[in-house]
């Protein structure tokens, strides 16, 4: 007995050992992978930032890449989606994201480096940035044109109802094969360098030029006086035509004597499944989704007991901070992002110092609102029914400031501006979301210049 409890008694010991034994390799084992898995992240920063040094400053390299065939470059795109896919099955990790890091450079050196040009890679300047800059210029030259030459009525092509500069892809593609095959240009076209810049400005006008021509026409109407006789009297009218004559990619392709292989560039870039990378790189689109810390940071200035509708219309407002021109008349019901957004557009709707004028297409105070209520209902509610300020207010019951709780309407005297409670500072002041025209964007401020407060019909309170 005493020999069979001894040998249970050392069975125990070896199985206590062997238990530890275990964990510690065990221990070892995940501590030697999550280096190994450290050092491989480590290694692909260190390897993605060597390619957008190449891109930056092999020129030679990149006219090579951009000279293999257009069957190439889908090859490298293809494998490049199967090798991500082989690295989300577990497959060999480090060997795959070598040889998707490498097909990544490759493309980065051919037109569709374009795609890469969206982030600084050490020139100082995003294509995104250069894109705002050329359509800030756009939009100068058609003020300067309206100041130069004094009117009565401004004809503007478009009728300034829809987006002047419509051919931002078209452009966009010229520039991406123009830079990457043309042994005259400088180099990537990844990187935004002053010399891309240029080219990107003259590819621009080229295909967006802007003519114009003034015109006076004499109207006759019967006037009747005082006395009750009538006489005819004539005044001239002085109209001043502004025109933008644009271009698309084939016309380009044409005047810039493009072969043949160069036009198959064109047509695989400008392919539908491309459009939303363009549209990135245009300001045409944007993410507007909010962070986990931006939500977080937003839901702590909110009341824990805040009813979901209430969170919604907050949340959704705060999608647009600092991300839309003010822009009187501008409404929007589109759910998410408009594409219209940052286009320079005619001032159309009466009633402001900037009527008839040329600026970046957003949204005006009411259309803000409407937007934010039309998107947190998923594009079932439209907060004002079709009306401004004014209507929007109609839809509201009139409540004190002491009852104001986020979600609810604020307004200016005579309805002429509203926004709409997003929160409370430290001090437990009300926070107000709105499309400010002093700040030509969407803002977050205090209630200063409200005199009243509504709460809306749509909650279900």
């Amino acid at each position: 007995m005493k020999n069979t409890a001894r040998a249970a008694k050392q069975a125990v010991k070896t199985t206590s050992r062997s238990t530890k034994q275990a964990v510690k390799t065990a221990d070892r084992t995940v501590r030697t992978a999550q280096k190994t898995a450290q050092a491989t992240v480590k290694a692909i920063q260190r390897t993605v930032q060597a390619v957008r040094a190449t891109a930056k400053a092999a020129a030679t390299t990149a006219k090579a890449a951009a000279k293999a065939t257009v069957a190439a470059i889908k090859a490298a795109i293809a494998a490049i989606q199967e090798l991500i896919g082989a690295i989300a099955a577990g497959g060999w990790v480090a060997i795959v994201v070598v040889l998707v890091i490498c097909l990544a450079a490759f493309l980065i050196a051919s037109p569709f480096g374009i795609f890469f040009s969206g982030e600084d890679s050490g020139s100082g300047l995003t294509m995104p940035e250069a894109v705002v800059q050329l359509n800030g210029e756009f939009t100068s030259q058609i003020e300067q044109i309206q100041a130069d030459n004094p009117h009565d009525t401004l004809d503007l092509d478009n009728a300034g109802t829809a987006a002047m500069i419509s051919n931002w892809n078209d452009v966009l593609a010229v520039y991406a094969v123009r830079v990457s095959t043309d042994d005259t240009s400088p180099g990537s076209v990844a990187v935004v360098t002053d010399e891309n810049l240029a080219i990107l400005r003259e590819i621009f006008w080229e295909m967006n030029q802007i003519s114009y021509l003034t015109e006076s026409k004499e109207h006759t109407e019967t006037v009747t006086k005082e006395d009750g006789s009538t006489e005819e009297v004539t005044t001239t009218e002085t109209i001043l035509h502004i025109t933008v004559t644009t271009k698309d990619c084939w016309q380009m392709a044409d005047e810039y004597g493009f072969t043949e292989e160069q036009r198959e560039m064109l047509t695989e870039l400008l392919k539908p499944e491309y459009q939303e990378m363009f549209l990135s790189l245009t300001g045409s689109y944007q993410n507007i989704a909010l962070s986990p810390q931006e939500v977080a940071e937003i839901m702590a200035r909110l009341p824990e007991d805040l009813s979901e509708e209430r969170r919604q219309v907050v949340l959704t407002a705060y999608q647009l901070l600092g991300k839309v021109n003010y822009f009187w008349g501008g409404k929007s019901l589109v759910l998410g992002w408009d594409s219209r957004w940052g286009t320079p557009m005619e001032v159309w709707a009466a009633g402001s110092p900037s009527t008839g004028t040329v600026r970046p297409y957003g949204l005006d105070c009411s259309g803000f609102a409407d937007w934010v209520f039309y998107n947190a209902s998923s594009g079932n509610y439209v907060i004002g029914h079709g009306g401004g300020a004014s209507a929007q207010h109609s839809y509201c019951t009139d409540i004190a400031w002491s009852e104001a709780v986020p979600g609810d309407l604020v307004f200016y005297p005579g309805d002429s501006h509203v926004g709409i409670v997003c929160g409370f500072d430290a001090g437990g002041n009300v926070q107000i979301i709105h499309c400010a025209s002093g700040a030509n964007n969407v803002v977050v401020t205090g209630k200063s210049g409200f005199t009243s407060i509504g709460r809306p019909d749509y909650y279900n309170e």
